[in-house]
């Protein structure tokens, strides 16, 4: 059985009356990607947070490498590499330099690994050029390869393609999968379900706080290759008849359409046609992670 980099315990935070983050149980294991996904506004920043020692939980506790994390105990995140939110740069300064002024203030950060790491990330030819000068995307890379100067054994990334074009977010998640076969462990937060899919092993997504699906990404799109788009006269007494159906796992409306998972078309046409509904259209929906993402969230 592997190891457990990161684990939360009915971990909690709650602002005021409202609860951010609301008892979750979340495992991310060593030699995996893990996808931590969720709407705007669903608690993964502020899981993140908890996470690396920057925010107090209001109840439940968090686990990184199998030490508990607090803001007052962050000893084990010397072995952890973190990009969230924008990098903390200093424009002045080079890429090179950046890398630099970090490795000094970090223990045990050898700075001939400065170059290793701005190969890794691309930004080799780049590296004599001031930061206040580069693009968001380019920036993203700085902060990639800081969060790989102390080789984490565990890294965690927020949107670390933010700002990159199609070439530059291939060339990421290449790395992390390179990342991942040298034995570095990685959670990856992202808005790009298809770069999810991609690269990550397992996932959980974060709905209003709330942990609504987790698992192996195979095992949970396997759940969702039955399913059917249909466009209906009239949306709520469909939604009221396929409510009925048994088998059916979520209902959602987009663009106007219904999207069913968990049935086949055909179940759906005769349930809709035997209590005197007729759709006016009806495809087969294949199962992609953008599919489950809306069918729990929605």
């Amino acid at each position: 059985m592997s190891t457990v980099v990161l684990e939360t315990m009915a971990l909690s935070k709650v602002y005021g009356r409202r609860p951010v983050v609301d008892a979750i149980n979340i495992a991310a294991h060593e030699g995996e990607v893990f996808g931590f996904l969720g709407p705007n506004g669903a608690g993964k920043t502020t899981t993140l947070g908890m996470a690396l020692g920057l925010i107090h939980p209001t109840s439940g506790a968090v686990q990184v490498l199998g030490e508990w994390v607090t803001p007052g105990n962050t000893r084990v995140l010397r072995q952890v590499g973190a990009l969230v939110g924008a990098p903390a740069l200093v424009p002045h300064l080079t890429a090179r330099e950046n890398l630099d002024l970090m490795a000094r203030l970090s223990p045990g950060v050898d700075r001939r690994r400065i170059a290793d790491v701005l190969d890794q990330v691309g930004l080799f030819e780049a590296a004599g050029r001031k930061v206040g000068a580069f693009s968001t995307g380019m920036k993203q890379r700085v902060g990639l390869a800081l969060a790989l100067l102390n080789r984490p054994r565990f890294l965690i990334l927020d949107e670390p393609t933010n700002g990159l074009d199609p070439a530059g977010m291939r060339e990421i998640r290449q790395l992390i999968r390179a990342l991942v076969a040298e034995g570095t462990s990685v959670l990856l937060s992202s808005h790009l379900l298809n770069e999810v899919q991609q690269v990550c092993d397992r996932i959980a997504v974060l709905n209003r706080g709330q942990v609504v699906a987790q698992g192996r990404v195979e095992d949970l799109l396997r759940s969702q290759r039955s399913g059917v788009r249909l466009r209906v006269p009239a949306l709520d007494p469909a939604i009221d008849v396929l409510r009925a159906l048994p088998g059916v796992h979520a209902i959602s409306i987009e663009d106007g359409q219904l999207l069913v998972s968990g049935v086949d078309n055909q179940a759906v046409l005769q349930h809709l046609l035997h209590n005197g509904i007729i759709p006016t259209e009806l495809t087969a929906q294949t199962g992609d992670l953008e599919s489950l993402f809306m069918s729990v969230t929605a």
